[in-house]
């Protein structure tokens, strides 16, 4: 709903909160049809970045990150690491812990990864110039700062139900 600049009540259009929830939820779903050519969930992706930026992890930590239970992160994790994708280690400071990181197969499917998140990228903000573009980008930054929102890590993962398997695409 938009704001009515007479006398501040919503109008028909749809304000700030809801054109963001609205294209947020299109993106979403554009992204994840983009990457099922890659034989990736949202959720897979965000696990790779994630050790592409912090390698040597243990399973507890990025299970935190990513708002998954310690108990669906285990399965969650073996099945990229079934693919060949990530591999677990013996964290050398605490050997009870796994310490995660990519394979060289890993990192070729994160640099496939990369282009289709431009892609995506440049399919959402066509409508904007680069400075526009820029400028949005900036703004949605510190509007996620001030809710505490984890750089990186989408928060539609925190809600991967542990009795609710991933679903692989077939392609």
């Amino acid at each position: 709903m938009s704001i009515n600049r007479e006398d501040g009540r919503p109008g028909r259009q749809g304000g700030a909160a809801f054109l963001l929830a609205q294209l947020g939820a299109h993106a979403a779903k554009l992204f994840a049809e983009r990457i099922a050519g890659l034989d990736l969930t949202p959720a897979q992706a965000g696990l790779l970045r994630l050790l592409a930026r912090t390698p040597g992890r243990s399973q507890r930590e990025l299970a935190d990150d990513l708002g998954m239970p310690p108990s669906r992160f285990v399965p969650f994790a073996d099945e990229l690491e079934e693919r060949g994708l990530i591999e677990r280690r013996k964290n050398p400071s605490d050997r009870r812990l796994y310490a995660l990181h990519l394979t060289e197969q890993g990192e070729s499917l994160l640099a496939e990864l990369h282009k289709a998140g431009a892609a995506h990228e440049q399919q959402v903000c066509q409508a904007l110039s680069p400075e526009e573009h820029q400028q949005l980008s900036a703004l949605l930054r510190r509007m996620a700062e001030q809710h505490g929102l984890s750089p990186g890590v989408h928060p539609g993962y925190r809600s991967i139900r542990p009795d609710r398997p991933h679903v692989r695409s077939e392609q």
